[in-house]
């Protein structure tokens, strides 16, 4: 198994990270840790030697069984916050995705599954939820949703900070 590129030290957390925008008839796929309120896109860590389409895919493959089909670049993001304790500089890369086989997952309902970090279990909700009620719920990072909901058709570039 390759190592992720996930650096922890006594001060800091550094966390190179890569995600899924999978959005189909007009609801975008989201995880969410069933004991939390805060969902996410789809993804995980890089690995050492490993491509971020690499990843994406190996991700979606892991955590939810679904083969993907990467689309574009749609996002680079400078995330600043607190993990546990320490402060985290993570660079999130986001891409637009599709499902290889609309067969491979629930897309008429939410479903359960779960993610490892580290030696961790931790289970998931995975939920379908309306693009229109995005603005409405807690979603990491949220400076991205207002460019998912605008899709202008070109890469850009955001800076999270929840220091």
């Amino acid at each position: 198994m390759k190592k992720d590129i996930l650096f922890k030290t006594d001060d800091f957390i550094f966390s190179y990270r890569v995600a899924g925008i999978l959005i189909y008839n007009d609801k975008i796929l989201l995880q969410k840790p069933l004991k939390d309120e805060g969902y996410s896109l789809i993804g995980g860590h890089v690995a050492i030697q490993e491509t971020t389409e690499e990843t994406l895919i190996r991700e979606f493959k892991e955590e939810i069984h679904a083969d993907i089909k990467i689309v574009s670049l749609f996002a680079i993001g400078e995330i600043f916050f607190t993990w546990g304790k320490k402060p985290c500089h993570q660079i999130s890369l986001y891409y637009k995705i599709q499902l290889s086989n609309l067969d491979s997952i629930p897309i008429d309902r939410n479903f359960q599954g779960y993610d490892e970090v580290g030696n961790k279990r931790i289970d998931m909700d995975f939920c379908w939820i309306p693009l229109e009620k995005l603005k409405e719920i807690k979603v990491y990072p949220k400076e991205l949703i207002s460019h998912i909901l605008e899709d202008k058709n070109e890469v850009i570039h955001f800076i999270s900070n929840d220091r």
